[in-house]
């Protein structure tokens, strides 16, 4: 698998303005926000998208649930936020490093997208 731009995020390559992180995680901020609050939570190990996910995965997949309420709490969006998981360029899915969108700080409408 070849370095997406997430993973030069990730080995500090490239610049971001990172709100959280730990062994298995990072978060940070969209360059490209669609609301107020716009992060990505990504795992540091690359997964291309979510259906590429193993059974060996589960546990890094439910940190990065568990992650995007901390933070979500953090910010003080705990009772009003949206987290967006597009999986395959038909999706829209650009960098195809599995990542959380999770928005905050605007109204939400439904259906999504």
């Amino acid at each position: 698998m070849t370095d997406t731009l997430f993973k030069k995020i990730i080995d500090r390559e490239i610049p971001a303005d990172i709100v959280y992180e730990d062994d298995d995680c990072l978060v940070f901020k969209d360059i490209n926000p669609v609301a107020p609050i716009h992060l990505l939570i990504i795992p540091k190990k690359q997964i291309e998208k979510v259906a590429d996910a193993k059974l060996t995965d589960k546990d890094l997949l439910g940190h990065l649930m568990l992650v995007a309420g901390n933070v979500a709490r953090d910010l003080g969006v705990e009772e009003a936020f949206r987290l967006v998981v597009n999986n395959g360029s038909g999706a829209q899915q650009t960098v195809f490093h599995l990542h959380i969108h999770l928005i905050a700080g605007r109204e939400f409408n439904w259906p999504p997208g």
